[in-house]
């Protein structure tokens, strides 16, 4: 299987998607919005620019199966070779207006992430990486940061808005570093929040309640950046498991810091 080549037809199928929906947002109406849960909103544009990347992708890979957030194509075996799509990560930005979304577009074999693809709507900055060939931001090699101290740090997470039984621990972190790091900020992407690690502008980002298609190519971009992706145990299985912590030389005292108050 020759990721490179694979990588770069995803990036295609991630800009054409942006596209698509840089071109609705300018005619878009909250009228439009859905509600799959509460507060959790969807709209016509993350379900029509699913569908596109699916045919999309079913020509770069016949075989492959779908693990996608609106379910217009699904697979029953997660342990096989898998498209992981989130067609609009940053949905609520999306539907208010602020300039913060994204196509995050994975290729994965079980849990082993083999090619990522985040795309940056309204910056349009191409984010990529395959598994053993590095990160590249617009075709350019990145790295995470070098800094090696939370103290020092700039870090990304996400509020919980659905699911609630857990923020207590979770207002306890954030309460915590809040005093010991430069700060946090919520930008309402995960992809984003992770590319944006795998570039060095953040040094980590930590959340729960996530998943597979919220943070499967943003994790690969981070390892290959020279970054560390785990779950909040230190363990490997975030892909499903729905919480992340990832960052640079960081991750080490991050994760000590969530640990201190999840378990």
């Amino acid at each position: 299987m020759n990721l490179e080549k694979i990588c770069q037809e995803v990036i295609l199928v991630a800009q054409e998607a942006g596209q698509f929906i840089a071109t609705e947002a300018k005619k878009f109406s909250t009228t439009s919005v859905e509600y799959k849960a509460v507060n959790n909103v969807v709209s016509y544009v993350d379900k029509e620019t699913e569908k596109l990347i699916v045919g999309k992708l079913e020509q770069i890979l016949p075989d492959a199966g779908f693990i996608t957030e609106e379910g217009t194509a699904d697979t029953k075996d997660i342990e096989g070779l898998n498209w992981i799509i989130d067609p609009l990560d940053g949905t609520a930005n999306f539907v208010h207006n602020l300039p913060n979304y994204s196509v995050s577009l994975a290729l994965a074999r079980g849990k082993d992430v083999l090619v990522g693809v985040v795309y940056n709507v309204c910056t349009q900055e191409t984010f990529s990486a395959t598994k053993g060939g590095g990160a590249f931001k617009n075709g350019k090699k990145i790295s995470v940061s070098p800094n090696k101290h939370l103290g020092e740090s700039l870090l990304a997470t996400g509020f919980p808005y659905y699911k609630f039984e857990n923020q207590d621990r979770y207002l306890k972190i954030l309460e915590s570093l809040m005093q010991k790091t430069h700060g946090l900020r919520r930008m309402g992407s995960a992809a984003i929040d992770l590319a944006y690690v795998a570039c060095g502008y953040f040094d980590g980002f930590y959340e729960y309640n996530l998943n597979a298609w919220d943070m499967a190519a943003g994790i690969l971009l981070i390892t290959e950046a020279g970054g560390t992706a785990t779950d909040f145990g230190g363990t490997n299985e975030h892909l499903f498991r729905g919480d992340v912590v990832a960052g640079s030389a960081v991750h080490e005292e991050l994760l000590a810091e969530i640990q201190r108050y999840w378990y």
